[in-house]
């Protein structure tokens, strides 16, 4: 199909369903290739749709058995079937069952969406339109039904049969080898949140009660003889479920709660009412085979879905365009979970680099959109750093205009008032304007419009009058779609720091909001503070308050005494961060030469020196962020503009060489001091210092590959984890030559029989910034760990490739040319996994006139394949407009 073939959706056509399905009985006999779905639908008109109007259920790649309207089959005459749905004609103006009897292939469903297999498991994913495909259904959010479902299998096959809700009833099928389960749920819910699982899976368990005294059964299910790995998911859920109890006062609903981990799934987890299913990947843990990064994504991502049975399912979204109402909203209360569990100030910038290295690009390129779009023609390509990172960055932002006691009052007010509804933005702002008093009309403008605002931002000190004025200027560049831009509302928080620390803030704008915030809401504004006694340092968007650019009048020497003063932990990172910054776009732009970059080298490493003898060892994890350099992508989206990958390259290296080399000793020091004294724990405490250790080993082997081997070598032979492991070979993939390639041979014998572990074996290979890597990855795309079926392989050793600004962006166009052909045969067999790969051509247009005009060409390649998904058909329309 062709992009412009396919229907565009608007929000503004948004009308109510002219039916309602008030209950849904399904009984699934499950089989391999010939599974048989009843469904059996309690309909009735809906008084807010068209009197009078045919039932048309949606459908796709379904083979029709029977259909009967109150127990009696239908005539040819009165139905039909399309490649989209079934159409009853003239059904009657009153409450009826409408039976409808499907068959589907589990076996050959490659596209991952609906029923499939999965490690010979039957499971579903249904979010944003697979229900479909198993059954004819009103697929839409605002459709809300009970469910209760009879699953039937063999019983050798799959003993295990689970579904939302609570279990109500087993037994043996008489005369057979097979057995059922039958699940009721109370909750009424949309389709995309129902789910099945059928297998032979073990697993572990835990009784929880709530806070309102509650049994809860709570189980995580893996595959066989994994069960091993799956007590950190289990103990992880148990801690994000009192917290939620805690801090929204949000207690479970069910009897139980399952997770299960499946190998092949197109998202990392997905929020079903009462069965999570997750990508094993963000399951499985033990020190051996699960990095300390796999750890803290594991309590994340088990609290992201955990936390979606109140911000997602018991008030789910009206429509597809209302899709951050619950990803937004969820990825803010998995955020602020995660910052509670561990160090805030390291969560907040981790969080931070991942918004500007994902949304930030995004909104700077061809697929920016707002964070409610306002139009799609395929809703799982905005499934997107915006709506979820972003719009949790609108969350936040609101609870820092309006404060935190509003806030709390706000979503309480929420939950009662949304509770069992499908919600829209506009349902969820009154919410927050009446627990505030504030007028949030303006505010709202956020979920409109597209792109990332600048803030410019100058101050003025008047010895004299001891006061200090400061001008702040909001600007948005266009954006496909949206040329002009309006002010938004952007929460400043700031302070003034001197040279004894921060100063007392003294105005009387009607600007300043109290509490350290500046209310930016205009195009312009300035604000004057009294009262200030000696020359202040401004330090604005403390916090990250607000995912805005600030361009801000400070020189390198000012920038580096708010890192080695401010109160602010983000802001000195970000204050070291700009230093950096600056002297890479300066030499990666070719305004400046190496030479002048080494001077900046110098001045960065006495900083750094200071902070690691006197400040390091108080937060390990935050001294390992301060220690990473701004990665090349961020430099290149910070030149904007005929960016030049390799200069950018080898810029990064010359700087972070310069650096290693003049820390040689206090690095070697540091790690010495922080080596490991017991056995592994994966405790934020524990990780932070494994954090810095291998930060440190990473600037080592740049500074001296000689050293930098040895050590990596070393590390890898002693480690006991898989953490240490992992960053002794990516330290060795920055050193070319034999050591180099006995360790990666090393690396794939010791986990050859554990996939999720050479997923980050084919990815530091594809992530090498060297000619040979292109061939490295066709290669390894022969390895037996890799499968281009598999979405996990995929991620990791293409997406891995993808994400290497040098190798990607070959000036031969190599490297467009071999990802857009993975993208076309990808798409015959799962187009959601080929459309986010296209989705690597996000920045083409900022490149310089000869690689743009290659990546431009391998996207019309894509572009004008016959037969293209609706999925990449939209990504490659829109890239290229």
């Amino acid at each position: 199909m062709r992009a412009e073939d396919a229907p565009l959706i608007r929000l503004e056509d948004y009308r109510p369903s002219d039916w309602l399905i008030d209950t849904v009985d399904l009984d699934i006999a499950l089989d391999e290739r010939e599974t048989r779905v009843r469904s059996l639908l309690g309909l009735r008109p809906n008084p807010g749709g068209q009197a009078g109007a045919p039932l048309v259920l949606d459908g796709d790649e379904l083979t029709l058995a029977n259909v009967k309207l109150d127990g009696v089959a239908l005539g040819a005459g009165a139905y039909s079937v399309t490649p989209q749905g079934l159409i009853i004609h003239a059904p009657p103006q009153r409450g009826f069952t409408l039976t409808v009897e499907t068959v589907v292939n589990p076996s050959a469903n490659t596209k991952l969406m609906g029923l499939y297999r999965s490690s010979n498991a039957y499971c579903t994913q249904c979010e944003a339109d697979g229900f479909r495909r198993i059954t004819y259904f009103l697929d839409r959010p605002d459709v809300m039904s009970v469910y209760t479902v009879r699953l039937e299998a063999r019983k050798a096959e799959a003993p295990v049969l689970l579904s939302n809700g609570n279990r109500v009833a087993t037994g043996d099928v008489i005369g057979s080898d097979r057995h059922f389960a039958v699940w009721h749920d109370p909750h009424p819910k949309p389709a995309y949140l129902f789910a099945l699982v059928g297998g032979a899976l073990d697993h572990v368990r835990e009784d929880y009660v709530t806070a309102e005294g509650n049994k809860v059964e709570l189980a995580v299910y893996v595959e066989p003889g994994k069960a091993g790995r799956a007590g950190w998911a289990l103990d992880s859920l148990v801690r994000c479920m009192r917290w939620d109890e805690r801090v929204f006062g949000r207690n479970y609903d069910l009897d139980v709660f399952n997770v299960v981990a499946v190998s092949d799934f197109n998202m990392g987890a997905m929020e079903n009412k009462g069965l999570n299913i997750f990508n094993d990947k963000y399951v499985l843990a033990d020190p051996q085979t699960a990095t300390d990064g796999d750890y803290a994504s594991i309590e994340a991502i088990i609290a992201h879905e955990y936390f979606h049975n109140w911000t997602g399912n018991r008030i789910t979204c009206r429509d597809w365009f209302q899709l951050c109402l619950k990803e937004g909203l969820t990825v803010f209360r998995d955020q602020e979970f995660s910052s509670d569990e561990r160090s805030r100030p390291v969560k907040r910038i981790a969080d931070v680099r991942t918004l500007r290295a994902t949304q930030f690009s995004e909104d700077a390129g061809p697929l920016a959109h707002p964070v409610r779009p306002r139009a799609y023609k395929e809703i799982n390509n905005f499934y997107t750093p915006t709506v979820y990172e972003k719009g949790a960055e609108v969350i936040r932002m609101l609870k820092v205009l309006i404060g935190a006691d509003a806030f709390k009052r706000g979503m309480d007010l929420y939950f009662e008032r949304c509770d069992g509804t499908a919600a829209t933005i506009e349902e969820f702002l009154a919410c927050f304007a009446e627990s505030s008093g504030q007028d949030l009309s303006h505010f709202a403008r956020w979920y409109e419009q597209a792109g990332t605002p600048t803030i410019t931002a100058s101050g003025r000190y008047d010895a004299a009058a001891q006061t200090y004025t400061l001008d702040l200027a909001q600007s948005t560049p266009p954006t496909p779609g949206q040329p002009e831009k309006l002010p938004v509302v952007l929460p400043v928080a700031l302070g003034l720091v001197g040279k004894g620390g921060d100063l007392p803030l003294h105005t009387g704008s009607n600007a300043y909001a109290g509490n350290g915030v500046i209310v930016l809401d205009r195009p312009s504004l300035s604000v004057t503070f009294s009262d200030v006694a000696e020359p202040p340092i401004p330090s604005l968007l403390r916090g990250f308050s607000a995912p805005a650019r600030l361009e801000l009048d400070l020189g390198d020497a000012d920038l580096l005494k708010l890192f080695s003063t401010d109160s602010d932990s983000f802001n000195r990172w970000q204050a070291l961060q700009s230093v950096a910054t600056r002297a890479l776009v300066e030499t990666g732009s070719g305004a400046s030469n190496r030479v002048w970059l080494m001077g900046k080298a110098r001045e960065l490493a006495a900083a750094l020196d200071l902070f690691l003898r006197e400040q390091a060892a108080a937060d390990p994890a935050f001294a390992a962020q301060v220690l990473r350099l701004p990665a090349p992508a961020d430099i290149a989206r910070e030149i904007g503009r005929d960016v030049d990958p390799e200069r950018i390259h080898a810029a990064h290296r010359s700087l972070s060489a310069e650096i290693g080399n003049a820390l040689a000793a206090r690095l070697a020091t540091l790690r010495e001091a922080l080596a490991e004294s017991g056995p592994y724990a994966p405790d934020a405490s524990a990780a932070g210092q494994r954090a810095l250790r291998n930060e440190a080993l990473g600037l080592i082997a740049i500074g001296d590959p000689d050293i930098g081997a040895r050590l990596a070598q070393l590390q890898f032979a002693g480690a006991d984890n898989l953490t240490d492991r992992l960053a002794a070979l990516a330290a060795m993939t920055l050193i070319p030559g034999a050591a180099r390639e006995e360790l990666i041979a090393r690396f794939a014998e010791r986990y050859a029989s554990e996939p999720l572990v050479l997923d980050k074996w084919l990815m530091a290979q594809a992530l090498i910034a060297e000619p040979g890597t292109l061939d490295r990855v066709k290669e390894l795309m022969r390895h037996p760990a890799f499968s281009l079926g598999n979405p996990n392989r995929v991620r990791a050793l293409i997406g891995g490739f993808a994400a290497n600004l040098t190798q990607f962006n070959r000036a031969d166009g190599a490297g467009y040319s071999f990802v857009a052909d993975i993208v076309i045969a990808l798409d015959r067999t799962n187009p959601q996994v080929a459309s986010r790969l296209l989705g690597s051509f996000r920045a083409w247009r900022m490149l310089e006139p000869g690689r743009r005009a290659l990546a431009q060409s391998a996207l019309a390649m894509v572009s004008n394949m016959p037969n293209l998904s609706r999925d990449v058909a939209d990504i490659a329309e829109r890239a290229l407009a």
